[in-house]
């Protein structure tokens, strides 16, 4: 964490306006400031009835929210019910306590990461990208490989020393480690948004076993993208480097020379 999100978190003492900026601790806001008011939709499969509404009231509270009032409810067919249920949540945050993975490397401009590539490497950078499984969701990998880019960025494709491979949707990966071989890839980039019973994991994991093993002297970077990916989980996944939503052409970019020049392997 930067010394400036510290400060902020742990204010000097007697600075009564940065305590009031920036509270330590915190609750959840609804009506008024540290009410703990929260808002939470489920669904229970049970159909829709009064007992329905009770047993959702009651899971409720079961969370710790009390009171806990049924606001919205909803049948799903004959045999589901969904629920949004407002009501208070004694939880509170020390915000000291808050993991954060801290960018560690400096986004640079366009011709700065042209010309690193090219020093370091005397050649194109080679990057293959692809959603993997059954994911057909292109619009992520998309945004960060094609030219049209994404918020503004070009992407990847519109650097000169970048080679971009984009496959597609739906690519297994016996055969995005093929094309990898084939194309002697630097970095294999993966979004991911099918995350139904963690799909997203289970195909990382198979992913990143598959080209270490097809890349006994040195893989290639290994670079996952999603909204459902937390950034924390790198080594758990066995991937060099997690994005999550928001994530834009140039950080890409600037990650993949900042790793190209030993700055994380």
């Amino acid at each position: 964490m930067t010394s400036e999100a510290l400060s902020a978190l742990h204010p000097a003492p007697g600075d009564a306006a940065a305590v009031a900026r920036h509270p330590r601790h915190v609750r959840a806001y609804g009506d008024t400031t540290g009410d703990g008011m929260v808002q939470l939709s489920f669904t229970l499969p049970i159909p829709h009835d009064a007992r329905a509404e009770g047993a959702a009231q009651m899971f409720a509270r079961k969370m710790g929210i009390d009171p806990a009032m049924v606001v919205h409810a909803k049948a799903m067919g004959p045999d589901f019910t969904f629920f949004v249920v407002y009501g208070r949540s004694s939880v509170i945050l020390d915000l000291a306590e808050v993991p954060v993975v801290e960018r560690e490397f400096p986004i640079l401009p366009a011709n700065e990461i042209n010309l690193t590539i090219r020093s370091i490497l005397n050649r194109r950078l080679t990057v293959i990208g692809a959603c993997v499984g059954t994911d057909a969701h292109t619009v992520g990998i998309d945004a960060i490989l094609n030219v049209k880019g994404f918020a503004g960025e070009k992407g990847l494709e519109y650097y000169r020393e970048i080679k971009v491979v984009n496959l597609g949707a739906q690519v297994l990966v016996p055969d995005l480690v093929a094309r990898a071989r084939a194309e002697n890839a630097d970095a294999v980039l993966v979004s991911q948004v099918v995350t139904q019973k963690d799909a997203h994991l289970t195909n990382t994991r198979e992913l990143s076993a598959a080209l270490t093993a097809a890349f006994p002297h040195g893989r290639p970077l290994l670079v996952v993208g999603g909204p459902r990916f937390d950034p924390a989980m790198t080594a758990e996944l066995g991937v060099d480097r997690i994005f999550s939503k928001g994530t834009t052409p140039g950080e890409v970019a600037s990650y993949l020379v900042h790793a190209l020049a030993g700055g994380v392997q």
